[in-house]
């Protein structure tokens, strides 16, 4: 039995959500582009993703909620700011009923650029 397809890009991806939700995901597109302009768009896991040396974000869909992972870590104000929409694995949920903090999406995306280029330097340094 062959395996299902997953989305081939990440306008398909959206495209399988009801109107309110691609709007949703459309902003938290924009928003992470805003913020992470040099990364490429991609599909990995069989969600939408940006990807600059390495994966910065994968962001999702669900019944309830959006996602976006991965789990935050290294600055505490900011592991402060994402506490209440942390999941059962520290990825965060932002619920679908609610608001979406689409500035706190941007400071995110804002330190997952700073991490990976640190870790690129990083492993420049170490090949040479």
């Amino acid at each position: 039995m062959a395996k299902a397809q997953g989305p081939k890009d990440i306008d398909q991806y959206i495209a399988t959500f009801p109107t309110e939700v691609q709007m949703v995901l459309e902003k938290v597109r924009q928003t992470i582009r805003d913020a992470a302009p040099d990364a490429k768009e991609t599909i990995s896991y069989q969600m939408p993703a940006f990807k600059q040396h390495g994966i910065l974000v994968y962001f999702a869909a669900w019944t309830k909620h959006s996602g976006l992972y991965p789990p935050i870590s290294g600055v505490k104000t900011l592991e402060r700011a994402v506490a209440r929409y942390a999941g059962p694995k520290g990825n965060l949920q932002f619920p679908l009923n609610e608001p979406i903090p689409y500035d706190l999406i941007e400071r995110i995306v804002k330190l997952r650029v700073k991490q990976d280029s640190a870790k690129a330097a990083a492993k420049r340094k170490n090949r040479k």
